[in-house]
């Protein structure tokens, strides 16, 4: 088939057709509130219009950006993604668990996480009762990565104190020290995968004031911030510098999405809303 015949130059990978529901509900408007709501609350746990703050999409087919995940760090310097307490709300005549904190002056909840299958993840449900560090792959794109850390290792802010001049010869030096994680996934179905990253820039726009200071202020900690990595379009995996690939795409500081070119501004958030899937009962 023409369609399966991905241009080399790209970098593309061969993706198994077959995903359905979060690419078909992505391009939903929040114009149709009511009637989405009717489609998708009555099945699980919350879903609907969610408003959200995730990294910029710049470019490519993803419709919008990947969800941020708040930090904290606790008194040995291990890093640790927000979890707000569980509550049962109604809404539109169904109750249902979510987890919700108003931060940074957004309202952030579980629900961020409930698109791509991540919805059926134990993770996400409201109340499990999970690791809520991130923890280190087994297998990392990043050289710094697999020579200080085996998988399961906990993440600490030092991992990152060369993130002023880390570099691995795409894109410039200095942007930004990354790591590939897992969050809320011990022993447990379904993986969070998250992307830890360290930045100069993060930490100047903390400090800028303004809707963006205000997130950046409450979600992140010395200039690091957490987003989950899986991309909005059709569910991949994307690389924060990781893709000699991605200077094709204006993407070589940035987030590149090998499958079908999406690329993301990791420092810009976005403050969007989409249509949140329903966990299952």
């Amino acid at each position: 088939m023409s369609e399966d015949k991905y241009p080399s130059e790209s970098g593309r990978r061969r993706f198994v057709k077959g995903v359905v529901g979060s690419a078909a509900l992505a391009g939903v408007g929040v114009g149709g509130a009511s009637s989405v709501n009717l489609a998708t609350q009555p099945t699980g746990g919350g879903g609907g219009p969610t408003p959200f703050v995730g990294i910029t999409n710049t470019g490519g087919p993803a419709p919008r950006g990947m969800p941020y995940i708040p930090l904290e760090l606790d008194d040995e310097g291990y890093l640790r993604g927000v979890w707000p307490e569980a509550e049962t709300v109604t809404e539109a005549g169904q109750t249902y668990d979510v987890a919700r904190t108003e931060l940074g002056g957004q309202t952030y909840s579980s629900e961020w996480f409930q698109y791509c299958g991540r919805q059926q993840a134990a993770g996400v449900q409201p109340a499990a009762d999970q690791d809520n560090y991130f923890q280190s792959v087994g297998s990392p794109s990043y050289n710094w990565q697999a020579e200080e850390l085996s998988e399961g290792d906990r993440l600490r802010l030092d991992h990152f104190e060369d993130y002023e001049t880390w570099g691995n010869e795409i894109g410039d030096e200095g942007v930004g020290k990354p790591a590939e994680t897992t969050w809320r996934s011990q022993g447990t179905e379904g993986v969070l995968p998250v992307t830890l990253i360290r930045s100069k820039r993060i930490e100047e726009k903390a400090n800028q004031g303004g809707e963006v200071g205000e997130w950046y202020s409450a979600a992140s900690v010395q200039g690091t911030i957490a987003y989950l990595n899986v991309c909005t379009h059709f569910c991949c995996v994307p690389g924060y510098k990781d893709s000699p690939d991605s200077p094709q795409y204006n993407a070589e500081n940035g987030i590149y999405c090998q499958c079908h070119q999406s690329t993301y501004d990791p420092f810009e958030p976005s403050f969007e809303t989409f249509i949140a899937l329903p966990r299952p009962d």
